[in-house]
């Protein structure tokens, strides 16, 4: 995959307070990247980095394989889609998309012909005529992601674009966000604060923490094998356990970890063990069996498709667990229960300073 899109060593501070602090990312044509992280981290000033809508302190950025040093946003190349919509709200849905066209000095008949053939692209062809203010959040959306298309960019920039608009509405917007992206196969980046929506929408997700990019990969490796602690607590649920290397196992007190794409340090090395809910497996108490851990069971919540069984090892290590419906004890399992554990994968972080007590990693 070829390169579209490549941000080197970028930084930007405003007044004492350091953003970006030397922000690399490089997006491939046709591409949807999902920039994910918390609020605050340097997300949207990054994207506005890139649209030159905010100037740099220093760094590189080339669209296209052409440096954008000293290029205004307007000759760019980029479209952005803003959260709050950013349309005309007495003109039309025809209007508000064809606007940049008419900008661009576009006559009248190729501009409305552009224009309302992105506007069906979106699923609004019966709103052509409508003022945008009298539409629904999610349609003025699709009016924004269709006036941004219009121009036909080679970059397309969304910033936290379903962030305002109810669960439901965000679900379906996101599919049809990224049949669009596909459709027109342009590059795409969005932002976004949303674990899910960056899960759905990403061919790869970058992790971003103050000011910094923590981690670059799919949906899959983000979540199964998270690079940093962040990561790994920042992208859905996890368990996060002191653990030591013997023979090639992990061991977490006396449960044992089969490893996913970690490569093993040497024997005695301490390493933080992180395991999802998921892929802790709970069994009826009995006889030990080797690399099984017994605990108690702390708390049990009903939550529709699976319960959640928070645990405590025997050593004293929180675990969260998901039971589906189906299991065999999700009818019975209940606050003091007396239960084994076995962890069905993992994944290993160093740890050099080889905590061993279990409230470092709650």
């Amino acid at each position: 995959m070829t390169t579209h899109l490549s941000a080197e060593g970028i930084r930007k501070s405003f007044g004492e307070k350091t953003v970006l602090d030397g922000v690399s990312l490089s997006v491939g044509t046709g591409e949807l990247m999902a920039l994910l992280g918390p609020s605050g981290c340097g997300k949207s000033t990054f994207l506005r980095v890139v649209a030159g809508l905010l100037p740099k302190d220093t760094g590189e950025v080339r669209i296209g394989g052409r440096n954008m040093e000293n290029t205004p946003a307007r000759e760019r190349g980029v479209g952005f889609v803003f959260q709050d919509y950013a349309l005309f709200p007495r003109m039309t849905v025809l209007e508000n998309v064809a606007f940049g066209l008419r900008v661009r000095g576009k006559n009248a008949p190729e501009r409305n012909r552009k224009a309302r053939a992105i506007i069906d692209l979106v699923g609004l062809s019966g709103e052509t005529d409508r003022p945008v203010d009298r539409l629904s959040g999610g349609e003025r959306q699709r009016v924004s992601l269709a006036r941004a298309l219009a121009v036909e960019p080679s970059l397309l920039l969304l910033d936290e674009p379903l962030s305002a608009l109810d669960v439901k509405v965000r679900e379906r917007l996101r599919r049809e966000i990224k049949s669009v992206q596909k459709k027109v196969g342009i590059t795409a980046l969005i932002v976004t604060h949303d674990q899910e929506e960056a899960m759905e929408l990403g061919d790869r997700i970058a992790v971003m923490n103050e000011g910094r990019i923590e981690q670059v990969a799919t949906p899959r490796e983000i979540y199964q094998e998270p690079a940093t602690e962040f990561v790994a607590r920042f992208v859905g649920e996890v368990n996060v356990l002191p653990g030591q290397m013997y023979h090639g196992t992990t061991y977490a007190g006396s449960l044992a970890i089969r490893m996913v794409g970690s490569r093993p340090p040497g024997d005695g090395s301490w390493v933080k063990v992180i395991l999802r809910p998921e892929d802790i497996s709970v069994h009826p108490p009995g006889i030990a069996q080797t690399g099984h851990a017994q605990a108690t069971v702390e708390s049990v919540s009903f939550q529709g498709t699976h319960l959640r069984v928070e645990l405590k090892t025997e050593e004293g290590y929180r675990l969260k667990s998901l039971l589906l419906r189906s299991h065999p004890m999700a009818g019975t399992i209940a606050e003091g229960d007396g239960v084994r554990v076995e962890a069905i994968r993992g994944s290993i972080l160093p740890d050099p300073l080889g905590k061993q007590e279990p409230e470092y990693y709650l």
